[in-house]
């Protein structure tokens, strides 16, 4: 059921979104005579944020989770309800009544607010937690350096309102060195502390191979409303962060499997297409100019096209603007441009410092093949070659390759004539995967825009 305080967050947002078109209003209409709204397109907007807003998971408790994560959540969501809601006039035929103007201030408006709400109340209650108030005392459960570092980080943060209060030494005689938590090393012992206490918490930081052990303690505690939760050491096991996803029915861990869940590769798929039709239209002229320029540099045609893998490892025909003078290659062979390549043109050399020959790429993100930010694709043959000595290198298709990505923007990127560059880019992609975030991706937009557009490495 509806519990009151989640009432209460969607009449407040409800609030703000209504309260966001009003003043846009104002603001873009300044005689308020004139001023007026457009109630059904707002009517939809509520309609749709009161339905998306608990996909995206903003009315759960944030308690320990990311406040970054948090924002981007918050941004995309009411992103996608604006846009859910300009389809829908579109196809009522009611776009003409719209003004573009008052869209954009509310759009930017509500959004401001609907973040700053969830800033403001996530700020109050780290101050509140800080303080002591509102939280909830934990008892950890396993043995070794897992359990000292999931102990260590709760209470290296205070305001995630979560608080160690016991442990049980699984295996009794081993240096658990937690000063500041008592550790008992008796089963009976610790469950009467558990109840005597009011311990709310239970987690279970134990390896896989530890299954008696975990069953112990749910069979104990099944019939107490004590939240018992399983945090797996799998840092020795799994090649991301071993996430628990439903499948068909039954709960999974994944050791090797995409880092991502389904709901945030719908999220980005819809960042990605919105972006890339917004950027194709935005950079129409610059794309037929530098066209131009290709088609008079030298004679062949103005795309370069090439083969590559996308997610999953599917072949896709990779766009970009040629950069080099027609010629033939040996079969199964791609020799990377270098530095002062006689291939390259002179258009062809500006482009590849600037980047600009990858603009094309936006058709690929537009078809579902490519990502604005991801890894970026190699050329199959050297698939293959470094597949096989630079580990972990087929994981970066585990999502979509990307326009830019996080090795691009620290540096990594241009031509890989020795070994240790690929594998400094392919540990920045994996960093990639493992920390990925709608906000981590708008940070590698941005800094591609501010600082990416030049290279020394590109030529």
């Amino acid at each position: 059921m509806l519990g009151i305080q989640g009432l209460v967050a969607r009449l407040v947002d409800v609030f703000l979104i209504v309260a966001g078109a009003v003043l846009a209003s104002h603001i873009r209409f300044e005689d308020t005579v004139q001023s007026r709204l457009d109630g059904a397109f707002i009517t939809f907007s509520v309609a749709f944020a009161l339905v998306s807003f608990p996909a995206f998971g903003l009315y759960e408790s944030w308690r320990g989770r990311s406040l970054l994560r948090l924002v981007s959540r918050a941004s995309l969501a009411w992103i996608v309800v604006q846009a859910c809601g300009l389809v829908l006039m579109f196809s009522l035929h009611r776009t003409e009544v719209i003004s573009r103007l008052w869209l954009a201030y509310w759009t930017a408006i509500t959004g401001g607010v609907l973040i700053a709400s969830r800033l403001m109340t996530y700020g109050v209650l780290r101050r509140v937690r800080r303080a002591g108030m509102n939280l909830r005392d934990v008892a950890v459960v396993g043995y070794g350096a897992h359990c000292q570092r999931i102990v260590r980080k709760m209470e290296a943060s205070p305001a995630s309102g979560f608080r160690a209060s016991a442990m049980f030494d699984v295996r009794p005689g081993t240096d658990v060195a937690l000063a500041c938590v008592s550790v008992i090393d008796d089963f009976h012992e610790f469950t009467e502390y558990v109840r005597s206490n009011g311990v709310q918490e239970i987690w279970l930081a134990l390896p896989l191979s530890e299954g008696s052990t975990i069953q112990r303690f749910v069979n104990e505690f099944r019939n107490e409303l004590v939240n018992i939760r399983f945090i797996p050491d799998m840092q020795s096991v799994a090649m991301f962060d071993g996430a628990m996803i439903d499948l068909i029915g039954a709960p999974a861990i994944n050791l090797m499997a995409s880092p991502l869940p389904a709901h945030a590769l719908v999220q980005k798929d819809i960042f990605d297409r919105i972006f890339a039709a917004v950027a194709l239209l935005a950079l129409a002229p610059l794309l037929l100019v530098i066209a131009v320029a290709v088609k008079l540099s030298s004679r062949g045609p103005v795309f370069f096209t090439q083969y590559r893998k996308g997610a999953d490892g599917r072949i896709f025909k990779i766009y970009k603007f040629r950069t080099m003078r027609p010629h033939v290659e040996s079969a199964g062979v791609v020799t990377q441009a270098t530095k002062g390549d006689s291939r390259i043109t002179s258009v062809g050399r500006l482009l590849r410092r600037t980047s600009l020959d990858e603009l094309p790429q936006f058709f690929n993100v537009l078809r579902g093949e490519m990502s604005v930010v991801g890894p970026r694709p190699h050329a199959i043959e050297h698939d293959e070659l470094y597949r096989k000595i630079v580990n972990g290198y087929i994981h970066r298709y585990r999502i979509k390759p990307g326009i830019t990505g996080w090795a691009q923007i620290n540096g990594f990127r241009g031509e890989t004539d020795r070994l240790e560059k690929m594998q400094k880019r392919v540990e920045h992609d994996l960093y990639y995967l493992l920390n990925w975030s709608f906000a981590l991706d708008m940070r590698i937009v941005v800094a591609t825009v501010a600082k990416g557009l030049v290279s020394s490495n590109a030529y």
